[in-house]
């Protein structure tokens, strides 16, 4: 979805409007649209302006100034038929907008955008670049089928393929003059290390480092990660920067070798460098050191360069099934990925995320060791790789492999995206059967021995829990949910309150509301979670209902 940090607005002046702005996980205004888009112009990232486009074209036109700080414009006409990309389809998100709200509403994403109709990079949104210079004039010498010729300061891999000019891609972390026909792409190849003492001032390393970069030709674009003292981490001095941070401990600067240690330092924080060590370990193996420490009042900086892309696996959750359950962090982190790998199915779940530049890598069930090693692998070899799952990756899927994997020196960041998962999907379409203490326990004895899972549903029996019950039966585990029904009645009426919920949230989402006495395992499958609830729990107008305790 749109960017986590991002501010999204929907605006209705019709009842159809004001429905349609209610299926969308946005805030909603309704009323006098151009009176509220005027207003938030300034004060939101995006605007949903559920109207025709000639109403929005009349009340945005006259705000239009520039489009790397306009908000991003997406016009649903009153059917919900369409979500037209109205303005700032790349630099202001508008283009993602679009296809995130056709997701949400099933409608159809207008994009007329020319390089995304016609499959044409954009330089200026390609994942993990930023491009300055001529943008314009190099896409329409590629529209018209010219592709541009790609030089290099760098050997950093781009997605496209490099064309004869005239136009030209410079892909290089350095400095560059404006100049007609060029683009130039910097990739984060650059790492600053900072040093600081407790009383650095907020901009003591920001100015050090815009005098470096400047004496040493570099360009700040090209910064893609500070990395510091752990102690340091959280200071306004190296967060002030606004890139992702990276912190080690003392012990382990200090067995990194670098041209300019200090005893004073290593006296004070039990390492001879802080800069310079922390800019090259973050930056990676083959590093070098293009900024040596430059010292200033209570900071220092270093600038390392990375010898080759960082890559990194994401484990990403994209919740139980239809794109208004998952969160703007998972697809964004599906949209910033250079490889998407996972089961077919939850592939086929972000299919609207993919770009035309995205390795998709599909397999089947049964091969999360491989899939997870692949993983891994890639982000070693310098690639972006978001590895996608349903619902929670930490809930019975592949977060844990991922780290147990990854553990050890040199393994590639791994990040987990957490989502919705199909247990919080299922009970909140049942009422609210989890509401309070409860478990959740998976029936699939493939990977934990069948006496194991006996043990826990007893557990689960004796201390009155409900529970929600994951991977219920297959077509080749057919007895495992009669066998948990059995355990359960052992400990609670046979009167007890049962959800089966199948596809939640997903085409052909189904739900039966039984009893424990009464269930049948036949009505469960693959894709079902069902939920059984505690002594306590009831159905309450069809909906099943564990209370906690507030008085009523």
């Amino acid at each position: 979805m749109t960017a986590p940090d991002s501010r999204v607005l929907a605006v209705s002046i019709t009842e159809a409007g004001r429905r349609l702005a209610g299926r969308l996980p946005y805030p909603a205004v309704h009323g006098d649209l151009a009176a509220t888009v005027r207003a938030r112009w300034s004060t939101v990232d995006s605007f949903v302006l559920c109207c025709a486009t000639g109403i929005a074209v009349r009340v945005v036109a006259p705000l239009l100034g520039d489009k790397a700080t306009d908000p991003a414009v997406v016009c649903v006409d009153e059917a919900g038929a369409f979500a037209v990309s109205l303005c700032g389809g790349h630099a202001g998100g508008a283009n993602h907008l679009a296809r995130e709200v056709a997701g949400l509403l099933g409608s159809t994403a207008v994009v007329t955008t020319a390089t995304d109709a016609v499959g044409v990079p954009a330089l200026d949104a390609l994942p993990g670049f930023v491009a300055t210079g001529d943008i314009a004039g190099v896409a329409r010498a590629w529209l018209d089928g010219r592709p541009p010729l790609v030089e290099r300061t760098l050997d950093w891999p781009v997605p496209f393929t490099a064309g004869v000019g005239p136009a030209r891609v410079l892909v290089t972390d350095r400095a560059v003059d404006a100049e007609a026909g060029l683009v130039a792409l910097r990739p984060p190849s650059l790492v600053v290390g900072v040093g600081a003492s407790s009383d650095a001032a907020s901009d003591a390393a920001t100015v050090l480092l815009d005098t470096a970069l400047a004496d040493a030709g570099l360009s700040g674009d090209a910064v893609g990660a500070v990395a510091t003292i752990d102690r340091r981490a959280g200071d306004e001095v190296v967060t002030v920067l606004d890139r992702p941070v990276r912190a080690f401990p003392a012990e382990v600067l200090a067995t990194v070798e670098v041209p300019n240690p200090s005893v004073v330092v290593a006296a004070e924080v039990g390492t001879a460098s802080v800069a310079e060590a922390a800019a090259l370990l973050a930056a990676g193996p083959g590093a070098e050191l293009v900024v040596p420490k430059q010292k200033g009042a209570g900071a220092t900086v270093a600038v390392a360069r990375r010898a080759r892309p960082e890559g990194s696996v994401a484990v990403v959750g994209l919740g139980p099934g239809h794109p208004r359950h998952r969160t703007p962090a998972a697809a964004a982190a599906v949209r910033a990925a250079d490889v998407v790998t996972g089961y077919d199915l939850y592939v086929d779940q972000c299919a609207d995320l993919l770009g035309r530049g995205t390795t998709v890598v599909r397999s089947p069930v049964g091969a999360e060791v491989d899939r997870c090693a692949d993983a891994l692998a890639r982000a070693a070899a310098g690639a972006r790789v978001a590895l996608v799952c349903s619902g929670d990756p930490g809930v019975f899927a592949m977060a844990t492999l991922v780290h147990q994997l990854a553990a050890g020196h040199g393994a590639p960041p791994v990040e987990v995206i957490p989502g919705v998962t199909a247990a919080s999907a299922a009970a909140a379409l049942l009422g609210a059967p989890l509401a309070h203490d409860h478990a959740f326990v998976s029936l699939s004895d493939l990977l934990t021995p069948w006496n194991a899972i006996e043990r826990r549903l007893r557990a689960v029996a004796d201390a009155d829990l409900a529970v929600a019950l994951y991977n219920p039966r297959s077509s080749r585990r057919r007895w495992q949910l009669e066998a948990a029904r059995s355990i359960l009645l052992a400990g609670r009426p046979s009167t007890t309150p049962v959800g089966i919920v199948t596809d939640a949230t997903r085409p052909g989402e189904h739900i039966v509301l039984t009893t424990l006495g009464d269930l049948d395992p036949g009505a469960a499958g693959m894709l079902s979670i069902v939920v059984v609830g505690s002594s306590t729990t009831t159905v309450v107008d069809g909906r099943m209902v564990t209370p906690r305790g507030y008085a009523t």
